[in-house]
């Protein structure tokens, strides 16, 4: 059993940014991706709304973008569903399919 400060359960746009923001303050996140990593943007083709790229961006492309930029300052990324989440006490505690 690992032990974290911060899980956050999807890896769409806000699960990722709330990773960058975790990672920079030295929480060292898991982000649990699910089946679909990246979320419904890693299926959206030109994202016109997201700021800083004031001509689009591919979905799939800012998804990756953010997820290295995750990465880089120090987020750890499982894959699988949550089957079982106990938050009824401390430590919470959640469970992968196979983990």
């Amino acid at each position: 059993m690992q032990k974290r400060h911060v899980v956050i359960l999807g890896s769409g746009c806000s699960g990722l940014t709330a990773a960058i923001y975790c990672a920079r303050a030295g929480l060292q996140p898991l982000v649990i991706e699910g089946r679909e990593a990246g979320g419904q943007l890693s299926m959206t083709t030109l994202v016109e709304n997201f700021p800083g790229f004031p001509s689009g961006i591919q979905g799939p492309e800012l998804v990756e973008n953010m997820r290295e930029q995750a990465k880089a300052f120090g987020t750890e990324f499982a894959t699988g569903d949550v089957t079982e989440a106990h938050l009824g006490e401390r430590p919470f505690t959640l469970r992968l399919e196979d983990n």
